[in-house]
């Protein structure tokens, strides 16, 4: 083989011995200056019987897309394929080879790009513009992947987060993860009830055994789902919802104690401007070093603001200490005086009520949720993920296409058969 063969076989990572390179020239395609390689690829042996014996009845040239490191400057490599009679088994056959896959005309090498740059988050056009390949490329390499993640029914982990997020047309897809590893377990399109049982129905009884707890929000159907499929494990409510409901409820308290003051007022612009103090812990507030405020022509600390604004109402007083204890004994893990605030008989606002009495209908959850180390911090940052996968893409209309994306990108891909993908796309 000339010296040609061997610098273009090294600038292009081509091993295949059965390529002879030929000549490489420049060419002007679709208005696009195009790298054009001229290559030849033999027949060695028959495919059939292995004999030696063939004859040669011309060839079969095809334009193959090749990778380039220079976007603009697209790669060709004009492949003329043997076509061959054994003399011996009367076959005829085609030279064939790993650098392209038989009646394709996209190299396997462009293939495994678009497959590497499909794990990062990007668009499938600013994938397909810098691999010289079209949308649908991208698209097939994409819906290949689909059905390589292999599911087992005989292991499930021992804590799981449930959770929902909006993807396809702005519905709510489940999705459930390992509560230790922060790995997806299963993303499904629906999350109804009767989907829910199905999916967990399908495991083995000591895959569903070994769940020890899953941690959720207020969610009313997943307690029935858990107690339905999973005998050893614990329901746990997520303290981040717990405190989110009370705070809710009593910024609601808030605004309704405001409005009862005349805009003008001194205490309506205590409760209106600095209403995120509130939602602070007390003892996070600034107690020394008083600023003035144009709003209520004064000079306070944070900690006087708000000590000022909840003494205009009893029911707000008596609700802001409450919220403050519940945080407070929901980070030292105090289960004791957990149940002790939501028994509060004491004169608050009818929401915050409502909480309360929610938190007693699921208090061995709640307490759950403040005595145990688990929640779904790791669920709710992995839909913070997704949903930026959707912005980049504009949204998607195909839910395996978003599920398939979302597993690339969080490296969950698993091919059941090493060459599988490069054969079917």
């Amino acid at each position: 083989m000339s010296s040609l063969n061997h610098c273009i076989k090294f600038e292009l990572d081509i091993k295949d011995e059965n390529i002879v390179f030929k000549d490489y020239f420049y060419k002007m395609v679709q208005m696009k200056k195009h790298k054009i390689y001229e290559a030849e690829l033999i027949q060695p042996a028959c495919p059939y019987c292995g004999s030696l014996a063939l004859l040669h009845n011309g060839h079969l040239v095809t334009n193959i897309r090749y990778l380039t490191a220079n976007a603009s400057l697209p790669v060709i490599i004009r492949l003329a394929k043997q076509r061959v009679k054994c003399r011996d088994c009367d076959h005829w056959s085609m030279a064939q080879s790993e650098l392209v896959n038989k009646y394709c005309s996209i190299s396997n090498a462009s293939k495994l790009k678009v497959l590497s740059a499909l794990t990062e988050d990007r668009s499938m056009t600013s994938i397909a513009r810098e691999n010289n390949v079209s949308i649908n490329t991208v698209q097939r390499v994409l819906g290949n992947c689909s059905h390589r993640f292999i599911d087992s029914y005989e292991y499930l982990p021992a804590h799981l987060a449930f959770d929902e997020f909006k993807g396809v047309d702005r519905q709510p897809h489940f999705i459930c993860l390992d509560g230790d590893n922060h790995q997806v377990v299963q993303i499904l399109r629906t999350r109804y009830k009767k989907t829910l049982l199905k999916y967990f129905g399908r495991f083995s009884p000591q895959a569903k055994a070994n769940v020890k707890t899953v941690t959720m929000d207020l969610n009313f159907y997943y307690q029935d789902i858990v107690r339905a499929c999973f005998p050893n494990a614990q329901i746990v409510i997520d303290r981040f919802h717990m405190i989110q409901m009370l705070t809710r409820s009593f910024n609601s308290l808030r605004v309704q104690v405001m409005k009862t003051f005349d805009k003008r007022s001194r205490q309506y612009q205590l409760f209106k401007s600095p209403w995120k103090l509130y939602l602070k812990k007390f003892d996070e507030l600034e107690k020394i070093h008083p600023r003035y405020n144009w709003h209520y022509k004064d000079c306070l600390t944070q900690a006087q603001v708000v000590t000022e604004g909840i003494n205009t109402s009893t029911a707000l007083e008596n609700s802001y200490n409450l919220m403050q204890s519940f945080i407070q004994a929901v980070e030292t893990g105090n289960t004791h005086e957990l149940k002790s605030l939501i028994n509060c008989q004491d004169q608050i606002g009818t929401l915050m009520h409502k909480t309360l009495l929610t938190f007693k209908h699921n208090l061995t959850a709640v307490l759950n949720g403040a005595a145990l180390p688990y929640s779904n911090g790791c669920l709710e940052g992995f839909n913070r993920k997704i949903k930026q996968i959707e912005r980049t893409a504009f949204g998607y209309s195909n839910f395996t296409n978003l599920l398939t994306r979302i597993r690339l990108e969080e490296n969950q891909y698993t091919e059941k058969e090493p060459n599988s993908l490069l054969m079917t796309a």
